[in-house]
């Protein structure tokens, strides 16, 4: 798979744009679907009840597969060929749009709601699963663009909805009609998308079953439930994204009614509150993982969801709508920085062979947790009732958002304690240093890059490749390493690295390495960025955070600290992670193994997750291949996302390899 350096981000991988356009499509129809059902289930029926009841049919039966199947959709994505599970989906769900008008009934109707809802269900995850291989060095990008596709195609469909209404009575049918042949015609051109991806994997098979009968579908559930229970990461995420979803779901249950009896405000204002939700959830998916920085992402969640739950604690006690409509925009921007972070992590660190059934599972929760959420809350208003405590009025509205505030609140409390990854690090410095951030300008013009990954990943052989292009660019390349760029280096290198030196005491590891960090950076890395070269270093600071840090159980900030006092803060400009899996990784490895070489598969897998949790920390800085594909195509992946930051120059000058 080539990047195109033509389009941004995700965008440059061909796979994920097809990918991307087909989500589009899709989002659109559930969007106009949505719609066109629901206008349709009070046509099929008359009386004002029987009308109120068909509505609530179809909402049911789309609510009803995802708490029936919230476990299993997940298994599909996971046994099956993910990209012929999404073409099949799309292929059903036109042929049952289609069907809709044909037959005319609200049997069928409200039949057909359910089997589209279980194909949206085994679509998603599959989608979910597919995009790490197409885009996982742009993976926060994707699930950014992904969401906001979700989202942003709402208004488009309401749009064509109405204007289908204003041509409907030329058509000699209904715009709930017109919409399902639209519909029906968005998911056929979804599918013929999908099916032009050859990128991904046409199946998955876990090692541990490598060469086994497969898993049956109970034990394929049972396998995925297991993992989801066992994952701290999942729990926590699952809890956090729950959270912030529901907090939204309470603005759009409680809405109409809170604008007309809380605010006294008519349809206009409802329509103004009800789309700042959409549109604050596409800022904070489009905004806000820019905004968070080098912040862990680990750590953002729980202060985001907190953000929404004071936001509607703000609205129940502030009832001005002016205020009110600001509070609901921020509300859905923690809410859609919520969401894209805990895609962003889940897609990152959870494995490939159960990653279809963790989204799935993750999927059908969001749906089922939504969908109740803006059930429940109004009959919930309305069982409070309005009453008059002294000067006091009191109404169910404002005690429903109230008590959802304080909920999320403690929602992101839990989320916080339960994801935190620096602990013994105030949370206050890392948000006063958002606010006080400042751009750095550094007194050099060069650039530093720096190779990392773990054993094997193929970092000498992507070095010279790289030194070869950016040399023939014009560019004076140093190209270094550590440990053991300079003569003191060397010798910290063979005792670091020689078998014989025995077992290290982790902190007296950490302290030799950083050693000949501060004297590579004094006498090697900041001499050339000054004269305006471009630094190519294999390994650098993260490689100390991830083998000493996660590899030794170090504190991962106890590291960090040595390294900045040891560089004076010094940063690469670019981080390339090389993402290999340890046992492949090592298995490459020529000659005698070295002394970190001979740690477990256990240790390395460790440094590989370290490596990781870093990259999720910091996308904007990192670049993350997978470096099991042909070093030609993992060299073009590196070397376009370096061109992004390396500048261009007229003249060849001299190169320097160490």
């Amino acid at each position: 798979m080539t990047p195109s350096t033509r389009w941004p981000g995700a965008l440059q991988h061909r796979g994920f744009r097809r990918l991307y356009v087909a989500l589009v499509l899709s989002s659109f129809g559930d969007w106009l679907g949505f719609l066109a059902t629901t206008a349709l289930a009070t046509q099929l029926v008359s009386g004002f009840g029987n009308k109120s009841f068909a509505v609530g049919g179809v909402l049911a039966f789309r609510l009803l597969p995802a708490v029936v199947l919230a476990p299993l959709v997940g298994v599909v994505a996971d046994r099956w060929d993910r990209r012929l599970t999404m073409v099949v989906s799309d292929c059903l769900r036109f042929l049952l749009f289609l069907s809709i008008p044909v037959v005319g009934s609200l049997t069928w109707l409200l039949v057909a709601s359910a089997l589209v809802e279980v194909l949206s269900l085994v679509w998603i995850p599959a989608k979910e699963a597919s995009v790490p291989h197409l885009a996982r060095e742009h993976l926060e990008s994707a699930n950014q663009l992904s969401l906001f596709a979700t989202y942003g195609s709402a208004a488009p469909a309401a749009v064509l909805f109405g204007v289908l209404g204003l041509l409907a009575p030329t058509t000699g049918t209904s715009a709930a009609n017109l919409g399902m042949y639209v519909d029906a015609a968005t998911f056929l051109f979804a599918a013929a998308q999908v099916f032009r991806i050859r990128e991904i994997p046409s199946r998955v098979e876990a090692p541990s079953h490598a060469g086994q009968v497969p898993p049956t579908v109970v034990q394929s559930v049972r396998e995925g439930l297991a993992f989801a229970r066992s994952s701290v990461l999942v729990r926590g995420l699952l809890v956090g994204m729950l959270g912030a979803l529901a907090a939204a779901g309470v603005v759009i249950g409680n809405g109409s009614q809170f604008v007309a009896t809380v605010l006294a405000g008519g349809e206009a204002a409802y329509a103004l509150l009800f789309g700042a939700v959409f549109v604050g959830i596409a800022l904070g998916v489009a905004l806000g993982p820019k905004a968070l920085g080098g912040m862990s992402r680990r750590r953002s969640l729980g202060p985001t969801i907190c953000g929404a739950g004071a936001c509607l604690v703000f609205m129940a006690v502030v009832p001005v709508l002016a205020l009110v409509v600001v509070a609901v925009l921020l509300l859905g921007a923690f809410a859609g920085l919520a969401y894209v972070t805990g895609l962003t992590l889940l897609g990152l660190e959870v494995e490939d062979e159960v990653r279809g059934r963790t989204f799935g599972l993750v999927n059908a929760l969001m749906r089922i947790d939504l969908l109740l959420v803006v059930t429940v809350a109004p009959p919930v208003a309305g069982a409070i009732g309005r009453h008059k405590i002294g000067a006091v009025d009191v109404n169910g509205i404002s005690v429903t958002l109230l008590l959802g505030g304080l909920l999320a609140l403690g929602v992101g409390v839990l989320c916080f304690r339960t994801l935190d990854d620096r602990p013994g690090l105030p949370l206050r410095r890392d948000l006063l240093a958002l606010l006080h951030r400042r751009p750095e300008k550094p007194s050099w013009t060069g650039v530093f890059v720096v190779l990392e990954g773990g054993e094997g990943a193929g970092k000498s052989t992507q070095l010279r490749l790289l030194e070869r292009e950016l040399t023939a660019a014009g560019h004076e390349v140093v190209v270094t390493r550590e440990p053991g760029a300079t003569p003191i280096g060397a010798k910290i290198r063979a005792l670091l690295l020689d078998p014989a030196t025995g077992t290290l005491a982790p902190r007296a590891e950490a302290l030799l390495y950083a050693a000949d960090r501060a004297q590579h950076v004094e006498t090697v890395v900041r001499p050339a960025l000054r004269r305006g070269a471009v630094v190519v270093s294999d390994r650098y600071v993260d490689s100390s955070m991830a083998y000493q840090g996660a590899g030794r159980a170090l504190s991962v900030d106890d590291v960090a600290k040595i390294s900045t006092w040891a560089t004076e803060g010094l940063l690469p400009d670019l981080v390339v992670l090389l993402d290999v899996d340890p046992a492949v990784g090592l298995a490459r490895a020529t000659g005698s193994p070295d002394r970190i070489e001979q740690e477990s598969l256990e240790f390395h897998r460790a440094v590989r997750q370290g490596f990781l949790d870093l990259a999720a920390k910091a996308p904007d800085r990192y670049l993350v291949v997978p470096a099991d594909g042909t070093s030609a195509d993992v060299h073009r992946a590196v070397l376009a996302r370096v061109q992004d930051v390396v500048r261009p120059v007229d003249a060849p000058t001299q190169v320097l390899a160490l």
